[in-house]
This record gives structure tokens, C-alpha cells and sequence, in this order.
């Protein structure tokens, strides 16, 4: 495109060029849902009357995943599906990079799952804790993060908070 007249127009068009293909670039890069902006999936199924469920999926938004939630009658099936065992157990279950994750898991240990990918099922923080993520209650439990594997039902300790 060619607007200018006079000497310097080269250097003026190939300016204007290069500006409008910088814009271009940084417009699609903005774009939502391009891959620079995406961030892991979590699958996510809950019970569709659960409020807490839907606290731990805003928790996991603010630390930059993705949340799909499915809302279902059936957990039980979802659990055994996963290899959640009643003793895992909480009220949600979701799926990332290949993990089961299990309850209210802080998003930090599940950033550091995907960075470390330990040969495990998942993680899980059985139960309700009181001031896990989601269960935000002014109490405060202590609890533990849990890993498991397939063939070894005993859970290890992935990660500790006590208050």
C-alpha cells in the first residue's frame, strides 16, 4: 500500500508495513483461546448442587487453568472409573494431563504434578477440610495432600498444610 509521495516513501512504507504486521501478530496472540493464552484443561465433575465444588473450579480459574465443569448424579461411578477409593474420597473429581485429581487440591500442587509428572494416579485431599481451597469457611483444618498408584492402594503424603 502506497500512500505516500516524495523522497523517503520506501523507508515510510516499509515502516507502515512493518507496524501493521506487528499489530497483526500481537492481535492474534490476544485472541482467546490461542495457544500462548491456554492453559491446562481440567475436566471437572461435580454434583450439581455442590457450592464448594464450584469454589475450587473459580480457585483453579485465578491460578490460570481452564475449567470445564460436568455437572452429574452419578459421582460414584466417576470415582470408580478413576480409581478414586472410598478413602480418597471428597465431593468432586477432575481429570488433567492424565491425572486424577480428587477434592480440594490446591492449584499450586497441581502445577507442580504437571511440572514433576510422578508415576502416580493422581491427588487427593480426602474429605471437606475446612480453608482448603473452596471450603473457605473462617475454620481452618490441618490436611495433607495425597498421591496413590494403581497397583498400591496406600496413599503417600504429596504435600502438608497445617494452620
Amino acid at each position: 500500500m502506497k500512500i505516500l509521495s516524495a523522497k523517503g516513501n520506501a523507508r515510510k512504507t516499509t515502516l507502515f508495513s512493518a507496524l501493521a504486521g506487528s499489530a497483526a501478530i500481537l492481535a492474534f496472540a490476544l485472541m482467546p483461546g490461542t495457544p500462548s493464552q491456554a492453559g491446562p484443561v481440567v475436566e471437572m465433575y461435580q454434583d450439581p448442587h455442590c457450592g464448594c465444588c464450584t469454589d475450587w473450579a473459580d480457585h483453579l480459574r485465578e491460578a490460570g487453568f481452564e475449567v470445564e465443569q460436568h455437572k452429574t448424579r452419578d459421582m460414584r461411578s466417576i470415582k470408580m472409573e478413576n480409581g478414586v477409593t472410598p478413602e480418597l474420597a471428597s465431593c468432586h473429581t477432575a481429570l488433567i494431563g492424565g491425572y486424577v485429581i480428587e477434592g480440594h487440591v490446591p492449584a499450586a500442587d497441581i502445577q507442580r504434578l504437571l511440572e514433576e509428572q510422578p508415576d502416580v494416579v493422581g491427588l487427593s485431599v480426602p474429605g471437606m477440610p475446612h480453608g482448603s481451597p473452596g471450603m473457605e469457611t473462617g475454620r481452618y483444618d490441618d490436611y495433607a495432600v495425597l498421591t496413590w498408584q494403581h497397583d498400591n492402594r496406600t496413599p503417600e503424603i504429596f504435600s502438608k498444610y497445617t494452620h
